[in-house]
């Protein structure tokens, strides 16, 4: 958003921020193939029909450490101030660690960080790569400013963190965000499309990563104390020697498709899921649900309780996002003797 549209100072910004701040909280307490942005081969007459759900359980922790966001309108709260293809909805998933603060920051001070500081872009068209272009360097500028300003809020403990991932949809056009193992699946024809990396200290591109600025990775841990390689906050493990990067990071990676009528639901789910069951597996499950009562928020419940059978021993958030008014009359069945991999 232009700077000059708007003053972040007036009354009608604040109104607006006040807006969907009550969104947010309201909300909260109920390697994929893009395709080209300009050469769509798909019906253009596809519009995505958002609803939603989202489930969270404390799981057999002492405490809970996650919070998110779901909006499925973002024009109700922010109305002309937000200049951006519709329909136009928001998703986040924080999965705090070292206790609850950093991800509580994190979502309290959310829609400032993306919406007024980052200077959200406008455009009328999510074909426009500029736009898409400038969405990612807001989201990125977002997930840094949110890291920096938890190094200087004496509120929130230099040792505690949060993973972050966030999803715009804007249109036809879907964005992920992902600093940490939070992760996103999105369900294309039965079959599971994941929308983001696992940044883990396991994975090589990121094992290297932390060597080349100092760290190192034991027993699967950074440092040996996180599981992450990607965070925000945990500012006492990002102030390095001499002034050398530090090998934990707040910098995001995005994936980013078109949707058509193939994309039946987004799945947004913090990492107690992927503990005990794999994408395809998520998927086949939230799919059953919507076969039988097409309910979004049922079905978020209902792949947290699987997570639970299957003795997940984290804090467990799911987010479930269907891409048309009844998704239970779109699914297909998937071809026959394919397995589903826990």
């Amino acid at each position: 958003m232009s700077a000059a549209a708007v003053a972040p100072s007036s009354p009608a910004f604040r109104q607006a921020e006040r807006g969907l701040e009550a969104a947010a909280a309201a909300a909260v307490d109920l390697a994929v193939p893009e395709r080209d942005l300009s050469a769509s081969t798909e019906p253009p007459q596809f519009v995505p029909s958002i609803r939603s759900g989202s489930f969270s359980d404390i799981g057999y922790r002492s405490s809970m450490e996650d919070e998110h966001i779901r909006i499925d309108d973002l024009s109700a709260p922010l109305g002309s101030l937000l200049r951006c293809p519709t329909p136009s909805a928001f998703y986040a998933l924080f999965d705090g660690h070292g206790g609850p603060d950093a991800a509580a920051y994190v979502k309290r001070h959310a829609i400032r960080f993306l919406f007024d500081d980052a200077k959200f872009p406008r455009a009328s068209s999510e074909a426009d790569k500029d736009f898409v272009e400038s969405v990612e360097n807001s989201v990125r500028q977002a997930f840094l400013l949110a890291d920096l300003a938890m190094a200087e809020d004496c509120t929130v403990s230099s040792s505690s963190g949060t993973t972050a991932l966030t999803a715009l949809v804007f249109g036809r056009f879907l964005l992920v965000a992902n600093a940490g193992d939070c992760r996103a699946v999105l369900c294309r024809k039965g079959k599971a499309v994941e929308m983001s990396q696992d940044h883990k200290p396991i994975h090589a591109s990121e094992r290297q990563r932390v060597e080349q600025c100092g760290g190192f990775v034991y027993d699967g841990y950074l440092n040996g104390v996180l599981s992450v390689t990607r965070a925000l906050g945990d500012w006492d493990l990002k102030v390095p020697p001499q002034g050398s990067p530090s090998p934990l990071i707040a910098e995001p990676e995005f994936r980013h498709t078109i949707l058509t009528e193939d994309d039946e639901f987004l799945i947004i789910g913090c990492d107690g899921i992927w503990d005990v069951m794999s994408s395809q597996y998520a998927v086949s499950v939230v799919r059953r649900g919507l076969r039988r009562h097409d309910d979004p928020q049922r079905c978020a419940r209902e792949l947290v309780m699987e997570a639970l059978r299957l003795n997940t021993a984290d804090n467990l958030t799911v987010v479930v996002v269907c891409f048309s008014e009844s998704t239970a009359v779109r699914l297909r069945p998937v071809a026959t003797g394919s397995s589903v991999p826990v």
